[in-house]
């Protein structure tokens, strides 16, 4: 059964930083495209970051361009997301999830729609 599951979410000031993991399990790591969403309360889920399944290439959310980092480490089946640099507009609950790609251009995958398999959420909250 594939499974993903967040965790580091947490309290931070502005200016903080944050690595969110992502914990997979019942499939190949390496087989899917990853990538890391959120969503604010009242606003849509958003794509933040994807990778591509040989993680060749990625996408960052202009929002987040220069502050964010995706990294996979398929060997321990785990996906990272980096936060440095936070703003309160960067609270909300985070998703990681999962696909096959279906689309070739990474930025084009980074919309929740194209993703099947999903985590529970954490939640990041950036305030003084």
């Amino acid at each position: 059964q594939l499974q993903l599951v967040e965790s580091g979410g947490s309290l931070v000031q502005p200016g903080g930083s944050l690595r969110l993991s992502c914990a997979a399990s019942g499939f190949t790591l390496g087989f899917y495209a990853i990538g890391w969403f959120r969503q604010a309360p009242g606003k849509e889920r958003e794509g933040v970051s994807c990778l591509s399944r040989g993680g060749g290439s990625t996408y960052y959310a202009d929002s987040v361009k220069g502050r964010f980092t995706i990294s996979r480490d398929n060997a321990n089946k785990t996906v990272y997301l980096q936060m440095n640099s936070l703003k309160p507009e960067d609270t909300a609950v985070y998703y990681c999830a999962a696909a096959i790609p279906r689309v070739s251009d990474v930025q084009a995958m980074c919309a929740p729609s194209r993703y099947e398999f999903w985590g529970q959420g954490t939640q990041v909250t950036v305030s003084s």
